[in-house]
């Protein structure tokens, strides 16, 4: 016998999102607490920022999905926030775009579904002169 559909908890973010799950990491204590309870889903994108995901997060939270999550948690900026070099590509983005793109996420998420809840989860906050002077 086939029960009701169990929530759905996704997590969308970058790296700390996808090794999340491994070696016990917060992702799989969060799946492990909701055993049988909930389903745990990871969409977790190692180096990616938040232009990136602004870019897909319609693809990967469809309008037309029959099933909503009960539950979004997202997390990205720390690649948004290395430190900006014009010589060197990176993965940085500009906290007035950062602050955007998150905005844009949020609206399309909040859209999903009106049970539908959020949990945002933000980078740690960096010491910029500290980092100058560990990267010379």
């Amino acid at each position: 016998m086939v029960g009701p559909a169990r929530p759905q908890f996704v997590l969308f973010g970058s790296s700390i999102v996808q090794l999340g799950f491994f070696q016990e990491g917060w992702a799989a204590d969060l799946s492990h607490y909701y055993a049988r309870k909930a389903d745990v889903f990871m969409r977790g994108y190692s180096g990616w920022n938040s232009r990136q995901a602004r870019e897909v997060v319609e693809q990967v939270f469809p309008m037309d999905d029959p099933v909503k999550p009960s539950l979004v948690i997202v997390y990205f900026g720390g690649n948004d926030s290395v430190l900006y070099d014009p010589d060197v590509p990176s993965s940085h983005v500009p906290l007035d775009e950062y602050v955007q793109n998150m905005r844009i996420i949020a609206t399309h998420l909040q859209s999903l579904s009106e049970t539908t809840r959020l949990i945002f989860l933000t980078a740690p906050p960096v010491n910029e002169e500290q980092m100058k002077e560990v990267l010379g």
